[in-house]
């Protein structure tokens, strides 16, 4: 068995059984950690592994960070001023990225949609959340920003698909690419 099976089905027995006793936080929040590499074999194997889950009797639900990314950048008022600039300075990455950013972070615009997600689960028997597509993340932010805003809100069991590297019990590295990061409270299988 491969090793992204394996992990998986250390969340499903983790799932299972609850979170242990060995947890730093109180929230039911996983990160299954792979190799950047590995996304697209990710991806393929979602349908998979929600089916497993389904016939384990648990209903799970999936939040996108490209779709809602998606969602915010093509509502905000500064839509067509991002494109004509664009079009203007097409390689001021760092101009461009600051303001994409802001649209997601302003306001809490992204860690509230995930908030209204897990507010539409609560109480709703069995219920998991997936969520996926972390790169679209990359440059604006990372995920854990989006956790420690969340905390003591995660009110589904949820696990976050993380593309990146494992160093320790909680330290991670988006993408492989971004400085390990110590600040994530929760558990993290694989890696």
């Amino acid at each position: 068995m491969d090793l992204l099976q394996q992990n998986f089905d250390e969340f499903r027995q983790r799932l299972k059984h609850g979170r242990g006793m060995n947890h730093v936080s109180d929230d039911p929040v996983f990160y299954l950690v792979f190799k950047p590499e590995e996304m697209l074999t990710v991806k393929r194997r979602m349908k998979q592994w929600i089916a497993k889950l389904n016939l384990e009797g648990w209903k799970v639900h999936v939040f996108s960070m490209a779709e809602a990314v998606h969602e915010i950048l093509k509502k905000n008022d500064l839509r067509d001023f991002w494109l004509e600039s664009e079009q203007d300075a097409p390689l001021d990455f760092d101009v461009i990225n600051e303001t994409l950013t802001d649209a997601l972070t302003g306001e809490n615009t992204l860690r509230n949609m995930v908030e209204e997600k897990l507010v539409t689960l609560k109480g709703q028997d069995n219920a998991v959340l997936f969520i996926t597509d972390l790169e679209a993340l990359h440059p604006y932010l990372r995920v854990g920003t989006i956790e420690q805003g969340l905390q003591g809100r995660f009110t589904v069991p949820t696990i976050i698909l993380y593309p990146g590297k494992r160093s320790g019990r909680t330290t991670l590295s988006f993408l492989g690419i971004y400085p390990e990061d110590g600040n994530y409270r929760s558990i993290h299988i694989g890696g």
